[in-house]
């Protein structure tokens, strides 16, 4: 009884928030975090007033399925960008664009915080400093796709995002992993080649595999039936099987064998859109059946905000560097892979700006981390710099998109129709 109230309060509450948001002219994912803010341990939480609240971490631990769900549910959309027309137009463009921009700015952060210890080395060591940097590299692909649903953008800008956003995901794996073996190799003086090179490339090759097989699977059982409501549940069932596949971990000798959630329900979607010639219709159907799921999704993200991290002026110091220099990495990196694939000046300016928040993909490095001897400041450094980009990335990158001209003024269009930038205005009218 209890969880069925607070999933309750955690939907209604975020809703009504938005009507605020929307208010204030600010995205409605932003509300939804605000209001798991409000909910979670550090506010009503705190009051114990069960069950309109979330009283301590743990109680957010048995919701955990919801994110995992909704997450696998945000791949499989994304997965969608990737069809063989849209790839022959600018795949090659958003593979460079989104390889260079994760090395930038791994590289411009790993040399801001290496510096902070050679400053300061009791304040961070350079292992951490350079799990840091591979963190940096992973941006959250939730918050971009809300945005872009919400206000319908559509235009150059929003569909190199999004495909850059996916490529991100297996980019930051590669370089998390080997960062993080050179960190543990730092530490404990014995370097695993089968850790930093093998593992990664295993983790995405498989996860690739198990994607292309879900794909094709699910076409050939939705071809099996005619009615629309069954096809949509045979693909929420298929979505369900990919993100439970993905959790499975096993060992074989002395190597890790696993799955990326976000890869393989990407790759999911991407088979089923390119196979299938009734996918637009389905896909559109999902979205619909999702949208109380992301709400649930986001607010759940907010309650797991932690705010006693901002009473550590140490975290609060190597946090903004952090963030300070992974914004200019992220920026700086994709202005120069822009340029150097020759994409607009629009693309050039705006693009870093809507690779800024960071949220799932980055907390669950920062758990991996925690093995290193000082990882507990890894993990509150990422927590901290998750608090910020979460509330205010979403709203920087309607803003970019408003800025690039590919979302219209708001009330100008149904919720039932595409937005479509405006044409541009003739001088001479």
């Amino acid at each position: 009884m209890e969880m069925l109230i607070q999933l309750s309060f955690s939907l209604v509450g975020g809703l009504l928030m938005s009507r605020l948001a929307k208010v204030l002219n600010l995205p409605a994912v932003t509300a939804y975090l605000v209001t798991g803010l409000l909910l979670g341990p550090y506010c009503l939480g705190a009051l114990h007033l069960a069950p309109l609240g979330f009283s301590t971490p743990d109680s957010l631990v048995r919701l955990d399925i919801i994110s995992q769900v909704a997450l696998g549910f945000i791949a499989f959309t994304i997965g969608n960008e990737f069809r063989l027309e849209q790839l022959r137009h600018m795949g090659k463009q958003a593979i460079t664009v989104g390889i260079l921009q994760a090395v930038a700015t791994t590289a411009l952060v790993d040399l801001a915080l290496v510096g902070l210890h050679f400053i300061a080395p009791d304040l961070i060591s350079i292992s951490s400093a350079i799990t840091l940097g591979a963190i940096a590299a992973a941006t959250a692909p939730a918050a971009t796709l809300m945005v872009v649903r919400q206000y319908k953008a559509d235009g150059p800008l929003t569909k190199l995002l999004l495909l850059v956003v996916a490529i991100d995901d297996a980019v930051g794996l590669v370089l998390f992993s080997a960062s993080f073996g050179v960190a543990t190799a730092l530490e404990s003086g014995a370097i695993s080649l089968v850790t930093v090179l093998l593992e990664p490339v295993i983790e995405i090759v498989l996860s690739l595999l198990l994607g292309t097989a879900a794909g094709l699977a699910l076409f050939c059982v939705e071809e099996c039936f005619h009615s629309r409501s069954k096809r949509l549940s045979i693909a929420i069932g298929f979505v369900l099987l990919t993100v439970g596949f993905s959790m499975v971990r096993f060992q074989v000798g002395s190597v890790h064998f696993g799955f990326s959630l976000l890869l393989v329900c990407m790759m999911t979607g991407t088979v089923f859109c390119n196979v299938c010639d009734f996918s637009e219709e389905i896909m559109s159907r999902v979205d619909g059946w999702t949208a109380p799921l992301f709400v649930l999704f986001f607010v759940l993200s907010g309650a797991e905000l932690n705010l006693k991290i901002l009473s550590n002026p140490m975290v609060l110091l190597i946090g903004a560097v952090y963030i300070v220099f992974r914004s200019l990495g992220k920026y700086l990196g994709s202005y120069g892979s822009c340029a150097l694939t020759g994409c607009s000046e629009s693309i050039k300016k705006h693009l870093g700006i809507t690779l800024l928040p960071q949220a799932g993909v980055a907390l669950g490095m920062a758990l991996t981390a925690q093995r290193l001897a000082d990882g507990e400041v890894v993990r509150s450094v990422v927590l901290f710099s998750v608090l910020v980009y979460e509330l205010v990335g979403p709203a920087l990158t309607k803003r970019s998109l408003v800025a690039a001209g590919e979302i219209r003024e708001e009330g100008r269009t149904s919720a039932r129709q595409r937005n479509v930038p405006k044409p541009p205005v003739r001088l001479d009218e």
